[in-house]
C-alpha cells in the first residue's frame, strides 16, 4: 500500500485553490493570501490511514504553465476546483482541464472540487449536483467524485482532502463502473475468490462463524450477533438469494460489497482486498506469493509439520465423496483459487487410482517434490488455496546443511533428491516410471527434457519422499558441470546395462569428466533379466565399485519387477551419506588425518629392501593390472 499521497490544486484564477489550503491549515478563513501557497506536508500521525500527505497549490496564469506542468506530472491525485458563482470556471473543467490532463498522457484520479457555497442562493439538492456531474463523470472516467466546500464560513475542507486521499488509496476505478453501476470483472473475480477462501466447509454459504472469521482476518474484530443480522438483512432487501440456509452466498457477498462502494465505503473493499494480497490493479503482489525465505546454499527445504497438516486438511475437504481420492472434478473445484496451470505439470507420479483420481499419498508426495525443487511455487500455492496463518513460511522448514549431515554420517532430511545419470537405453526412464507406478513398456523412447518422479519409501516404518531426475543425454552435461546444480543432490546413480557390454564405459568417463565424488553414489545394473555380458572396461563394475569403496552395483530388472531393492536403497544412501562417498573412508578423513596416514604409509614403504622397491616400482607400471592392483591397496580395502 502507498505510503505517501500529493494532492495537487488546479482551477483557474480566482477560483479560490490557495485559500482552500489555507484554510485548512489555519483552521480558518484567511482573507488575503498570496497568489500560489507554498507546499504543505501533513505527518502520517494525524491522517486516519497513516500517509505522509503533501498539498500542492498551483496558479493558472501564462508564467505558471511550466510549473503547473511539472506538479501535474507529480501528482498522485488532482483536484479541479471551480467557483459556485463562475459558470465558467465550471464549464471549462471538460472542455480544458480534463482534456489537458489526458494531452499529457497523465491517468490519475480527480476529484471535482466546488468552492464559495457560502455565496450560492437557495437550496441545492445532492440529486441536483449528481445531474450536474453525472455527464462529466460518463466522460471522464477518471473523476472520481464531486465535494462542494467553502473556505470562507469554512465547510467541508477538510472533506476535500480526505475525498482525495481516498481516491489515492481507495481508488473506484479498478471496482466499479460507475456508467454500468456494477462491480468490474476483475473485483468480482477477486472478491469470488475471496468467499471461496473463506467459505470452510465449502458449502457454498458463509455462516456466522466463517464471516466472523473474515471480519477477524480483515478487520482485527468480531461481529455482535445483531450486526451480522442486520448484513443479511440489508442483502436479504436487495436481493434474496443473496442469503441462504442463515448464511450469505456468494452473489449475497458480492452484492454487499457494491452496496459499500455505492455508498463511498471503497476502504472496506479494499481493506478487504488488500488483507488478501491484491494490488491495485487486483493482482496478487509479488511479495505476496513469495514472502522472504532464506535458504542457504547447502541446505534443502521441506513441508514442515503444519505443511504436510494444511495439505491434508485441504484435501480432505475437497474430496466430496469420501472416497480417498480427488478425482477431476473435485481437483478442479480445489485449484479454482489459484491459476489454471497445474504445479505439477510434466512430471510423473504414482497414487492413482483406477478412474485416474489422485490418492492423499500422491498429494501429498507431489507437494514434497515441487517443496523441495521449488520452495516459491509451494509458497505461492500456500496462497492461493487460503493457508490461513501468518507467517506462512511456516508451513516450510530448511534442513540441516548436507556438510553437517555427512560430517555427522547421518541424515535428518525427510525428502531426498537423487540425480539418475546413464547411457541412452540404459534403463533410467523405465527404472523411475516403475518408481511412478507406471506399467513397464518395451518402447525406447529417448529422453528429451528433465523428468521427474517422487514416491514415499518405507524406511523402518518411517516414511521417506524420494525425488529421481532424469535429465537425458541433451540436458545431463549441462546439469553435472554446474556445481550448484550438482550440490542439490543428495544421491547420484549411475545406470548401466548389464546385458549391453558398452553400457559402463560411459557411467565411467562421467565420473573422469566432472567433480561428483563429494556426492553419495550408488551403481545400478539394469536389465539383470537378461544375460549378463562383459564390458569393454579395464575392469568391471563390481571390481569398480570396490575401489571406490562403494558397494556393488544393484540388479535390477524393471520388466519382471524386480525393483524395490534399488529404492530402499538410494534412500539408505541418502540418509546414511559418509557410506557411499566414493573412496570411501579416506575421503571422509581430515586433511590432518590424511597427512598422518600418507606419512605411516611412506615410513611402511621406506623400510622395504631396496631391491622389492625396484620390483614394486616395475610391478605399478601404469596400464598393467598390477597398477590397478597397486590403487587397490592404497585405497585401504582388501578382499
Amino acid at each position: 500500500m502507498r505510503r505517501d499521497v500529493r494532492i495537487l490544486l488546479v482551477g483557474d484564477e480566482g477560483v479560490g485553490k490557495s485559500t482552500i489550503v489555507t484554510s485548512l491549515i489555519k483552521e480558518s478563513f484567511v482573507p488575503h493570501v498570496q497568489h500560489v501557497v507554498p507546499e504543505v506536508t501533513i505527518s502520517p500521525e494525524v491522517t486516519s490511514e497513516n500517509v505522509t500527505t503533501y498539498i500542492v497549490d498551483s496558479g493558472a496564469g501564462p508564467s505558471d504553465k511550466h510549473h503547473l506542468e511539472l506538479e501535474v506530472r507529480k501528482a498522485h491525485v488532482i483536484c479541479v476546483v471551480y467557483a459556485i458563482d463562475d459558470s465558467n470556471s465550471f464549464n471549462r473543467i471538460p472542455v480544458y482541464w480534463l482534456p489537458y490532463f489526458r494531452q499529457l498522457g497523465i491517468n490519475v484520479p480527480v476529484i471535482l472540487v466546488g468552492n464559495k457555497i457560502d455565496l450560492r442562493g437557495g437550496e441545492v439538492t445532492n440529486k441536483s449536483l449528481e445531474d450536474e456531474i453525472r455527464p462529466i463523470m460518463a466522460e471522464f472516467k477518471e473523476v472520481e467524485t464531486c465535494v462542494e466546500c467553502s473556505a470562507k464560513i469554512p465547510l467541508n475542507v477538510s472533506e476535500v482532502f480526505y475525498f482525495a486521499q481516498k481516491a489515492v488509496l481507495h481508488p473506484t476505478a479498478p471496482l466499479y463502473d460507475s456508467k454500468k453501476q456494477a462491480l468490474k470483472p476483475a473485483c468480482i473475480d477477486a472478491l469470488s475468490r475471496i468467499f471461496k477462501l473463506c467459505d470452510a466447509n465449502k458449502d457454498g454459504v458463509l455462516e456466522n462463524a466463517e464471516l466472523n472469521e473474515f471480519q477477524r482476518k480483515c478487520f482485527d474484530a468480531p461481529l455482535q450477533l445483531q450486526e451480522l443480522e442486520g448484513i443479511k438483512d440489508m442483502v436479504r432487501e436487495c436481493n434474496p438469494d443473496g442469503v441462504r440456509a442463515d448464511g450469505l452466498t456468494e452473489a449475497g457477498f458480492l452484492l454487499l460489497h457494491t452496496i459499500f462502494i455505492q455508498k463511498g465505503r471503497l476502504e472496506t473493499t479494499w481493506t478487504v482486498l488488500r488483507k488478501f494480497g491484491y494490488a491495485e490493479d487486483l493482482l496478487l503482489t509479488e511479495a505476496f506469493l513469495y514472502p522472504k525465505f532464506d535458504v542457504p546454499s547447502d541446505c534443502s527445504v521441506e513441508l514442515s509439520p503444519l505443511g504436510y497438516q494444511f495439505f491434508t486438511d485441504v484435501f480432505e475437504v475437497f474430496d466430496k465423496d469420501r472416497d480417498g481420492a480427488l478425482n477431476k472434478d473435485e481437483l478442479e473445484d480445489l485449484f479454482s483459487t489459484a491459476p489454471p496451470n497445474v504445479p505439477w505439470r510434466n512430471q510423473s507420479f504414482p497414487g492413482l487410482d483406477d478412474g485416474g483420481a489422485i490418492t492423499l499419498q500422491a498429494w501429498l508426495a507431489r507437494w514434497s517434490m515441487i517443496t523441495l525443487l521449488d520452495h516459491k511455487i509451494t509458497l505461492a500455492y500456500l496462497a492461493y488455496l487460503g493457508y490461513p496463518e501468518e507467517p506462512r513460511t511456516g508451513a516450510l522448514l530448511v534442513t540441516r546443511p548436507r556438510k553437517h549431515d555427512r560430517r555427522r554420517g547421518k541424515s535428518t532430511r525427510n525428502v531426498f533428491l537423487c540425480y539418475v545419470c546413464g547411457a541412452a537405453g540404459s534403463g533410467k526412464t523405465s527404472l523411475l516410471r516403475s518408481f511412478a507406478g507406471e506399467h513397464f513398456s518395451d518402447t525406447y523412447e529417448p529422453t528429451g527434457k528433465v523428468l521427474s518422479v517422487v514416491n514415499s519409501v518405507d524406511i523402518h516404518g518411517s516414511e521417506k519422499y524420494l525425488v529421481l531426475q532424469e535429465f537425458g543425454s541433451k540436458y545431463e552435461p549441462e546439469v553435472l558441470r554446474n556445481s550448484k546444480k550438482t550440490d542439490l543432490a543428495d544421491v547420484i546413480v549411475y545406470v548401466h546395462d548389464s546385458s549391453d557390454t558398452n553400457s559402463f564405459s560411459y557411467i565411467s568417463n562421467l565420473r573422469q569428466q566432472y567433480s561428483l565424488d563429494h556426492i553419495p553414489t550408488l551403481f545400478v545394473a539394469t536389465k539383470s533379466d537378461l544375460d549378463l555380458a562383459q564390458q569393454r572396461h579395464e575392469v568391471q563394475p563390481d571390481v569398480y565399485c570396490r575401489r571406490l569403496n562403494l558397494q556393488v552395483p544393484v540388479a535390477v530388472s524393471v520388466k519382471t519387477g524386480q525393483i524395490a531393492d534399488v529404492f530402499h536403497a538410494i534412500c539408505g544412501v541418502a540418509m546414511h551419506p559418509n557410506s557411499s562417498i566414493p573412496g570411501g573412508a579416506d575421503r571422509s578423513l581430515s586433511p590432518a588425518a590424511r597427512l598422518r596416514t600418507y606419512i605411516v604409509l611412506s615410513a611402511l614403504v621406506g623400510g622395504l629392501s631396496a631391491g622389492l622397491l625396484v620390483a614394486y616400482r616395475t610391478f605399478l607400471r601404469p596400464g598393467t593390472f598390477a597398477g590397478q592392483w597397486g590403487g587397490w591397496i592404497l585405497g585401504g580395502r582388501s578382499q
